[in-house]
């Protein structure tokens, strides 16, 4: 099969109109900057002659019923398809209300971007002759009404029989949980498993099953590409936070017939108010780091004593800020050996993070 196209990613957007914007004191994002970085996303989509923009979910702050309507009705005037899926913030209660979407409303608003059935939260589209795009939705309340990230039994049956008339076509699947690690440890640690898919294993043996090589996500607001057996998995980072990332992917047929999928990452470097947009937000993580990285420092695997932790934490400013760039490369020497080796295995051994080029079978 012959393909040659080219498409963009922009996740969590955590659109937040002015009048909707609160600011809780720990947060590292920075929403009062979400419209005028999607703004100038889109302005720079426009001279890329993309053929569609993937959406990974975390749309709005927290499920504003106005953020919704203005991403929807701005999303409508693009000149391309757009196609998104629900993130956590999105439909942060199971029945909403005047102010916030239920999860059962979230396809109201966005039935030109994938929900051409409103009764239903995930969906199939052949997108482009042969491409054909699978959206899911990952989040769902358990019998105490917490919300988790989960794939129900009716989705995972519905997915295997859309999977099982596909043997011709290219499949992408979109959902906003990760799906395979892109941290070590990552769906074990009790900090890091709340961005994991609950049943991502069984997710995992299904789209091996069905040879579906690639998965888009987001959630983490973090750069990464992960592998598991022959399934890559591209989380992006939010767009309002450091860096302030979006991607092009340009997907290819070589004349050898090799298929080959051309990732490039881009940022947002500056918007109204904020002239050096990545340097702030980068600070404002590591001004915001130390709670964080004592509770890092204090739980499994380290369970560091918190006196401890806290004479390290210091060192471990702008930690999570490499992490989220992606492509990190971590060296704290003067740690004890055992902490030393646990941050630095958040490196990576070579640059694939941000821009790369993947081979396909």
């Amino acid at each position: 099969m012959s393909l040659n196209f080219r498409f963009a990613i922009a996740s969590d957007l955590h659109i937040a109109l002015s009048h909707t914007i609160w600011d809780h004191p720990h947060r590292f994002h920075l929403v009062e900057a979400s419209i005028p970085a999607l703004e100038g996303v889109l302005e720079h989509l426009a001279e890329c002659e993309i053929d569609f923009l993937l959406l990974p979910g975390d749309l709005t702050q927290d499920g504003e019923i106005d953020n919704h309507v203005w991403l929807s009705e701005r999303l409508a005037k693009l000149p391309y398809p757009v196609y998104v899926v629900p993130g956590n913030h999105d439909v942060p209660l199971s029945v909403g209300n005047e102010q916030v979407t239920g999860l059962s409303d979230f396809s109201r608003y966005y039935h030109q971007f994938g929900y051409d059935n409103i009764n239903q939260l995930y969906y199939t589209h052949e997108i482009l002759p042969g491409v054909r795009l699978i959206g899911l939705n990952s989040n769902i309340f358990d019998e105490t009404g917490k919300q988790i990230g989960c794939l129900d039994q009716p989705q995972l049956d519905w997915l295997q029989k859309v999977l099982a008339t596909t043997t011709d076509e290219l499949v992408l699947v979109m959902l906003h949980h990760n799906v395979i690690e892109h941290l070590p440890g990552q769906a074990t640690n009790p900090l890091g498993r709340r961005y994991m898919l609950q049943n991502a294993p069984q997710l995992l043996e299904i789209l091996a099953e069905a040879n579906v090589q690639l998965l888009f996500t987001g959630h983490l607001h973090v750069q990464d590409i992960a592998q598991w057996q022959n399934i890559y998995e591209i989380t992006t980072g939010s767009l309002v936070s450091y860096p302030h990332p979006y991607r092009i992917l340009n997907w290819r047929t070589e004349p050898n017939g090799k298929q080959v999928l051309h990732i490039e990452s881009h940022r947002i470097t500056s918007v109204g108010g904020w002239p050096d947009l990545p340097e702030q937000s980068r600070e404002r993580i590591a001004d915001h780091s130390f709670p964080f990285m004592t509770k890092l420092l204090t739980s499994p695997p380290l369970s560091l004593p918190q006196e401890q932790a806290v004479l390290l934490a210091p060192d471990l400013r702008y930690f999570w800020a490499d992490v989220a760039e992606g492509d990190a490369e971590l060296h704290f020497p003067k740690f004890p050996t055992p902490v030393r080796r646990y941050f630095e295995a958040f490196s990576r051994e070579r640059a694939i993070d941000n821009n790369t080029s993947l081979r396909l079978s």
